[in-house]
């Protein structure tokens, strides 16, 4: 906009004089509209909150290296350091009502953090501790079709040709304009050695990774998604613009 067009010039009887403002010096007989006064306060007040926002998700990622997404337990002191600054998240989320704008939460995402965990004998029976190495989680969301996939990668250690992935696709039905009832549907394991690996203790893969239940959206924007479902968990999620290897 050319905001020279919005301004007026009041003739004053001493030009010489010179006021200083946040715009720099200009005479007293220079003065912007109301409009256009209101208008640099009301951009200002969204770029402090913008910045607010991204200094927020940065620390939030500091946070989260180098925990493995926290799938394997952290300290206390971490997970209320990540937990405080979720809700700071929380309490400016730019989409208040995600569920009557599913585009913004449609597509892929890569999970960075959650408060799933697998300790003690079930990363055991699972063969997590030393064989089986968990690699990337990702969920893509059909909002057209109300479909949700869950891709958990795999790879197990000294065989290369031995990687795979567990596939639990889920329904999904708008409950309210935050929250999403999910229903599972179906889950796969590729390839077939990997399902071997896995078979005896399947149900316990499952009944860590099934998606049933409800699901809270508390914080969404174009590149960061946070829920918490009714088990008590909490997931961050980043944007994943690839997904070709899903």
């Amino acid at each position: 906009m050319n905001t020279m067009k919005l301004q007026r010039f009041v003739p004053a009887g001493n030009p010489s004089r010179i006021n200083t403002s946040r715009f720099g010096e200009r005479p007293l007989w220079f003065r912007p509209i109301t409009i256009i006064k209101v208008a640099e306060q009301s951009s200002g007040s969204g770029l402090v909150e913008d910045a607010t926002l991204a200094q927020k998700k940065r620390e939030l990622y500091q946070a989260v290296e180098g925990i493995n997404r926290g799938i394997f337990g952290i300290p206390s002191a971490k997970k209320s350091e990540i937990e405080s600054l979720v809700k700071q998240l929380e309490s400016q989320n730019p989409t208040p009502d995600p569920t009557l704008d599913l585009e913004k939460v449609a597509g892929c995402w890569r999970l960075i953090y959650s408060t799933i965990s697998i300790l003690g004998s079930k990363r055991t029976k699972l063969g997590l501790r030393d064989f089986i190495a968990l690699g990337d989680f990702f969920q893509t969301i059909d909002a057209v079709k109300s479909k949700a996939v869950n891709v958990i990668k795999f790879s197990a250690k000294g065989l290369s040709l031995l990687s795979g992935q567990l596939s639990i696709e889920a329904s999904f039905k708008i409950a309210s304009t935050t929250r999403v009832d999910i229903n599972f549907e179906k889950s796969t394991i590729i390839p077939d050695q990997l399902m071997n690996v896995f078979r005896k203790n399947y149900d316990l893969l499952l009944s860590i990774f099934n998606p049933e239940g409800w699901l809270e959206i508390t914080y969404v924007d174009d590149t960061m998604r946070i829920g918490r479902d009714d088990k008590g968990n909490i997931f961050v999620l980043e944007r994943f613009e690839d997904d070709s290897n899903l």
